[in-house]
């Protein structure tokens, strides 16, 4: 069974306060659009659109919703939409191998390569992107991106880090270093680092 984190979504704003994997949205808010909210969050939820305009329905198909509820709607069709959305989180696949990631910053998507991460760290509601030449914020946490992430590649080794372990330089008891920066390694996680490396 899929247990979805939802949230209803009928005034604007910027930052919906929490990564959620389901948003209910009205098409009409206070002070802006959802689509405008879609155009902000910096992450992907699965989305369920409601609006009494059917000349809606073009927008919502070209921002790849999940459903679209035309208001009124019975509660029949609701649940049906949330099945709808239950059955594409079960098939999808728990892990896809690919060798990048979009990440939403400064208003556009940017393309990052796996092998240009060096690692991840949370910042409360926020993440920071550090790859070889540049540092990236978006709006995500690390639990969210721990399901995400390529696990060929990264791994998380402390509640605020995800590292790319194929870029550890050393580890020095409970600390590992990626090009100088410090890495706190939970003893937690410590077991998993050790077993995941080339150690002869």
């Amino acid at each position: 069974m899929v247990v979805l984190r939802m949230v209803w979504v009928w005034s604007f704003s910027k930052d919906v306060g929490l990564v959620v994997d389901l948003l209910f949205l009205d098409v009409e808010m206070p002070g802006a659009t959802g689509f405008d909210l879609l155009d902000q969050i910096a992450y992907s939820p699965k989305v369920i659109l409601t609006t009494s305009k059917p000349e809606y329905a073009y927008d919502a198909f070209q921002y790849n919703v999940s459903d679209f509820l035309k208001k009124p709607f019975t509660y029949q069709r609701f649940v049906e939409s949330l099945q709808k959305v239950t059955a594409q989180a079960d098939s999808t696949p728990a892990t896809v191998s690919i060798d990048h990631i979009f990440i939403k910053t400064e208003g556009k998507l940017v393309r990052l390569n796996n092998d240009d991460i060096l690692y991840i760290e949370s910042m409360g509601d926020y993440v920071k992107f550090v790859t070889t030449d540049k540092k990236y914020i978006t709006h995500n946490t690390i639990k969210n991106l721990e399901d995400k992430v390529n696990k060929d590649s990264f791994m998380k080794v402390h509640r605020s880090y995800i590292i790319n372990i194929s870029k550890i330089d050393d580890i020095r008891e409970n600390d590992l270093y990626i090009k100088g920066n410090e890495i706190p390694v939970s003893k937690a996680h410590k077991p998993e680092v050790m077993k995941r490396l080339n150690i002869i």
